[in-house]
């Protein structure tokens, strides 16, 4: 007779990782590529090409695309004081993501801890908090961004600042409605129960339920906050050279689109590809980071392994 206790029991196969999951995934996985490399165009660009990116040279002027002649640094084509595409479109990587990065994180900073507060405080609090909100929304964000630019000046602290307060409202409001539906949980109404803080109730327990739908809003954010940029930029109100954005060469190659289409092409095809790897990206996110829909992507990463 056999002894059933040394029979071998299948291992319980484990839930693959996110990176697993991302790599099964190849729209999200490409997008996510694409990201890093403007990242580290971003971080690196100005190091490394900064002087090529400035150095004028007339003779170069308009100089046509796709072209070996002088040098690869001319291969997307030269601007209108001959100056090199390529090293332009990396060194510009590096206002144009300080910008949109700095204004997610300060907004989503801002935002949150006031939802924070508004949700799980009394209503009194509450109330101060939205109409303040409230306040912020009854302006156009454009409108509100063009006034400010204009009594402040154009620049990149500036322009963070404009575009972060006009973005507060939307990670308070989200952060509010989780935080009101989180704490009548079994597990924050226990830590209640303990005589656990406000503080720890708040960081410990509710910011890390609420935390993935922050993110996910944020990927999303990063593209709209770098379109509001590219926007004021091409409107002539928003970063001034000698600092350069995607959004600014667009405005700058805009009389030559019929003589030079390449001097505004390239910038827009990068502010669009870049808002769409973060679309595709913040899509697989929404369903990774969610404990009620990451099932979908676990199952599918099973069935492929």
């Amino acid at each position: 007779m056999s002894d059933l206790s040394l029979a071998k029991t299948p291992a319980p196969r484990l839930a693959p990782p996110l990176l697993g999951m991302l790599w099964r995934d190849k729209l999200a996985f490409t997008s996510a590529l694409v990201l890093l490399l403007i990242v580290a165009a971003a971080l690196f660009g100005p190091m490394l090409l900064g002087e090529m990116a400035s150095d004028q040279n007339l003779r170069g002027r308009n100089f046509p695309p796709f072209s070996l002649d002088r040098g690869w640094a001319f291969f997307l084509g030269g601007d209108s004081l001959g100056r090199p595409m390529l090293a332009r479109l990396i060194v510009a990587a590096h206002s144009t993501m300080l910008i949109a990065a700095g204004t997610v994180a300060a907004a989503m900073l801002i935002g949150a801890t006031l939802g924070l507060v508004a949700g799980y405080l009394g209503r009194n609090v509450s109330q101060v908090i939205m109409r303040l909100a409230d306040v912020i929304m009854s302006f156009p964000s454009l409108l509100l961004a063009v006034v400010v630019l204009y009594v402040l000046g154009a620049s990149i602290p500036n322009m963070i600042l404009v575009l972060a307060l006009t973005r507060i409202p939307i990670y308070l409001r989200t952060t509010r409605a989780e935080v009101l539906e989180v704490r009548e949980r079994m597990f924050v109404q226990a830590a209640v129960v303990m005589g656990a803080s406000h503080a720890r109730i708040i960081f410990r327990h509710i910011l890390p339920v609420v935390a993935p739908t922050l993110v996910t809003i944020a990927t999303l954010d990063f593209a709209f906050v770098m379109l509001a940029e590219s926007s004021l930029s091409f409107l002539g109100i928003g970063v001034q050279p000698p600092d350069i954005t995607w959004g600014l060469m667009v405005a700058q190659g805009r009389p030559y689109l019929t003589t030079a289409w390449w001097l505004a092409f390239w910038p827009g095809l990068l502010i669009v590809i870049t808002a769409l790897s973060l679309n595709l990206l913040s899509n697989w996110m929404r369903i990774a980071l969610d404990p009620n829909l990451r099932w979908r992507l676990e199952a599918r990463s099973t069935a492929n392994g």
